[in-house]
């Protein structure tokens, strides 16, 4: 089961999120377990196998923006780096992120449990 205490240890900016949930701690950890149904890592992947860098840019945009606003740091970093690397719409090996980023989701993942 997934607590404060553990997104904390997690790198969770807590405290941030917290405020933008007016408190409620019941609605942030609502909110995070939602990761474990958004698609957009999965739209990602797909994306940079096809080398379609339009929709891996829409799909990473999209999970920065959540990630950012539930103050998951640790997923939220290295998901910003990809998402800029895609926005210039740089032809590159895009694996170490997309390695970093699935490291850091399994993580979050397993505190979920």
């Amino acid at each position: 089961m997934i607590t404060l205490d553990k997104l904390v240890k997690y790198g969770a900016n807590t405290e941030e999120a917290l405020n933008r949930c007016y408190g409620n701690t019941s609605l942030y950890i609502k909110l995070v377990q939602t990761i474990t149904t958004d698609d957009n890592l999965e739209k990602l992947k797909n994306a940079l196998d096809k080398n379609d860098l339009n929709e891996a840019f829409q799909a990473a945009h999209a999970l920065k923006g959540t990630l950012g606003n539930l103050s998951l740091t640790p997923l939220y970093e290295p998901t910003v780096e990809i998402t800029e690397l895609l926005r210039a719409r740089k032809e590159m090996d895009y694996t170490p992120y997309i390695d970093k980023i699935v490291e850091k989701y399994n993580e979050l993942i397993a505190l979920c449990d």
